[in-house]
Order: structure tokens, then sequence, then C-alpha cells
């Protein structure tokens, strides 16, 4: 865990804030402003609001570079796992932000300090807050070491044989299910022969389950899986 600074640090991390206001706007509920009613004080949802845009930005630039053989559906779907509340909420932890916000009486009552939306929207109004103060770099740094323990389970999962294999998972669900495989069929291939793209059906009793689209066969292959499996498991 990396050591928490004190409540009143302009550091965060590894990152040490030049204008301090940015830090003390974003560990600031609206309740402790709507009970002081102190003049010029803000609280942290416009932060917010632009963090959740700025993590976007990072998650899917750095997927993106990360695994460029993964499908649009593919990214969406991991990037999902990582912007979820529960996955904020337990990077916001790692950094102790609960005991440096500024809350309200009854958040405070309410175990507010350890709440995950609390926490989530908090960290996402520090990425903001890094963000405005330092520049992008600055904000991707700090947010790719602050999610480092799920980025290493999603290299983990994908280095995993089956992990996210839609393919492979498709297959044992047809095999329980209808005691078949199913068929793959390439239905159209359009694009000039460099960068050409394949749609792809997946059938189960002639039935078409899943549409996939990619630059490869296999990438198509494993989008209509993943359509399939989400149509099946839904």
């Amino acid at each position: 865990m990396t050591p928490a600074p004190s409540a009143d640090s302009p550091a965060i991390s590894n990152y040490r804030f030049t204008n301090q206001s940015f830090l003390v706007e974003a560990l600031t509920h609206k309740s402790y402003v709507n009970e002081r009613r102190e003049p010029g004080r803000k609280h942290n949802e416009r932060l917010e609001f632009l963090g959740d845009a700025v993590l976007s930005l990072i998650m899917c630039d750095h997927l993106a570079r990360r695994y460029p053989e993964l499908s649009e559906g593919a990214l969406s779907k991991l990037k999902a796992k990582l912007v979820s509340e529960v996955s904020l909420a337990n990077a916001a932890r790692r950094l102790d932000l609960g005991a440096r916000l500024k809350l309200g009486r009854g958040e405070e009552r309410s175990n507010g300090r350890d709440k995950a939306s609390l926490l989530a929207d908090a960290l996402e109004a520090i990425i903001a807050a890094i963000y405005l103060d330092g520049g992008l770099e600055a904000s991707r740094d700090f947010t790719i070491e602050a999610l480092t323990d799920a980025l290493r389970q999603i290299d983990v999962l994908q280095e995993t044989p089956g992990g996210d294999d839609y393919k492979t998972r498709f297959q044992e669900w047809c095999q329980k299910r209808y005691e078949l495989l199913p068929r793959y069929v390439i239905v159209r291939e359009t694009g000039p022969d460099h960068q050409k793209v394949f749609e792809v059906n997946v059938l189960v009793n002639d039935r078409v389950f899943g549409i996939g689209r990619g630059h490869s066969k296999k990438e198509a292959e494993q989008e209509a899986a993943q359509r399939a499996l989400e149509r099946a498991e839904g």
C-alpha cells in the first residue's frame, strides 16, 4: 500500500500539487459544504464530472495500446471493469483517500469514509484535479499507478488460456446446453486486401446467435462469440 500523506499534505501518492485548492476541492464532499456554508468553499462534484471523462480517455488509450489485437467490444468490457465503482473504490482505499475526505456529520455517522460510491467519486475528482494542476501526462501517470492492481489483474486474465477466450466459453456453453458445437460462417468481406473487414455469424442449430466484425477472421469470430455469450447469459 502506498503510504498516505497527512490530511493537510499537498500530495497524493507521488504527485504534489502546485495549486493546492484543486486538491482541497477534490477531497470535499457536498455534505461538508452544505453544513458549513463557508463562502467560496466548493465540493467535488464538478471535478468528479471532469475526472470521469479524463479517466475514460486514459483507460481507453492504455487498453488500445496494450492490447492492439482486441476488438472494440472486448476493449469496452475491460474498460468497464477498470472504471467500475468497485475498482475505483479499491484504488481509493489503497491511497487512503477516505481518511482525507471532508465530510458532513451525517456522512461521518454513516461510515462515509469507507463508502464505495464516495471513494470512487473522490478518486475521479482527484484525477481531474491533477489534470487541471499538472496536465494530462501527470494525470495519466497517477491514474495508472492508482489502478495498478486492477491493471495487473487484467494482464493476468489476458494471459490465462480461456480467460477472455469467448469462443472457448461459448463452445462450453453450447456443449452443456445443446450437446453440440457452434459453427462460424464468414458472411461478408469488405475493404482492400491490406485492410479487410470480416463479418462472421456464429450459428447454433442453424440459428444465428451472434455477429462479429474484425480485421481478421479470428477477431471477428471472437466478437461473434462474445455477442452470443451476452445473449446466452443475459
